[in-house]
């Protein structure tokens, strides 16, 4: 299970305006994008509101199944414990439920040239610059994953299970609800996952994807980790373990390869001999995750399709959800592991320049950053 989620850029406060002043065949940026991707952003995102309730409404429908009714309850757990323990927004996001009837709220669609790790780039209202683009209907993402590789250039299309609006529409109606896309994940991954996007609410630098998701990476790190400490269960808790064991192993792998092409790339090689290598190193990759797969993951596969399909474009968006975390930790441990601390310093980090804010982030930390 690829568990990768986005900051759709259509559900901020302006970007509704944007899309009404598109329908009428105004733009306000040069590259805001299509009229009609500006139109299935916002038709997708209603859709997924307009069927979305209470969860309290679920709860007492006597036809909610008893596995839902229990995730439900679980999930209002866990929302209660992002407020008191971790200072997350105390708001209406994930107090309602839709059952969307898919496997993915958005499909995300990624690009990088054949010899580059650098995502391609589009540019809309609210959010400023993203490395992808989200579609809510998954032809509609391969229609255009297809126009990006006519390009000469590698793409992945990813489904996501879920997605922040940054918390910027006011009203229950308007904000983030509880899917089923996730609902049944794993105990402390469905924490996780809602720790990581109610941290989009606190802090977003524009233009800024990196900062935002290794942001909010790290955020959901140690929010998990106090919930399995102190809500979760022994089973919920081996689960993890065994499932984060696995997921650092995958990390470690695939940044020791984005680190060797990144090198190879970027030196004085031919571009013959920068292919002949960047093959021998994506399949020196899936050998040794077959190696880690059929060895200490005990058979366990739920990566083979991401490493069958790995290209620079997979490999170069792993790089926007932790290329930044360990400067975060840092920052963390240096605010006394206090959350409300560190999301003070956290926004005052987004408010720079962002220049000025790498340059910040990776200085040693300190309580007055």
């Amino acid at each position: 299970r690829r568990v990768t989620k986005t900051v759709l850029w259509m559900a901020g406060a302006a970007s509704i305006a944007v899309v009404a002043l598109a329908a009428a065949g105004l733009c306000l940026t040069s590259g805001c994008g299509s009229v009609g991707y500006l139109a299935q952003s916002v038709e997708g995102h209603i859709a997924i509101l307009n069927a979305a309730k209470p969860v309290a409404d679920w709860e007492a429908d006597p036809a909610t199944a008893e596995k839902l009714r229990a995730r439900l309850v679980l999930s209002q757990q866990m929302r209660d414990f992002a407020v008191a323990e971790l200072a997350l927004p105390d708001n209406a996001s994930y107090r309602r439920y839709a059952q969307l009837g898919r496997s993915a709220a958005v499909w995300n669609v990624v690009a990088a040239p054949e010899l580059s790790l650098k995502l391609e780039t589009w540019c809309f209202p609210v959010v400023g610059c993203v490395g992808y683009r989200g579609y809510f209907d998954r032809e509609e993402a391969e229609a255009f994953a297809a126009q990006l590789r006519a390009q000469g250039l590698e793409v992945r299309v990813y489904g996501v299970p879920a997605y922040s609006t940054l918390g910027r529409l006011p009203g229950a109606y308007f904000a983030d609800p509880l899917l089923s896309t996730f609902i049944d994940y794993p105990e402390v991954e469905l924490a996780r996952l809602m720790f990581h996007e109610l941290s989009h609410q606190v802090a977003y630098a524009s233009g800024d994807t990196m900062f935002n998701e290794s942001f909010a990476t790290a955020v959901e790190r140690f929010g998990s980790r106090r919930w399995m400490d102190e809500r979760a269960g022994q089973a919920a808790r081996a689960e993890y373990l065994a499932f984060d064991a696995r997921r650092n192993d995958f990390r470690a792998l695939t940044g020791r390869t984005r680190g060797a092409l990144d090198a190879l790339y970027k030196s004085d090689a031919s571009d013959a001999d920068k292919r002949a290598a960047k093959a021998a190193l994506l399949q020196r990759m899936r050998a040794d995750y077959a190696a880690l797969r059929d060895g200490p993951w005990q058979g366990w596969a739920g990566y083979d399709a991401w490493f069958a399909n790995a290209n620079n474009a997979s490999l170069g968006v792993l790089a926007a959800y932790t290329e930044l975390v360990p400067a975060f930790e840092r920052l963390f441990e240096a605010e006394g592991r206090d959350p409300a601390r560190f999301y003070a310093a956290v926004k005052r980090l987004a408010d720079l320049p962002k220049d000025a804010r790498r340059e910040k982030l990776a200085a040693p930390p300190s309580s007055d950053q």
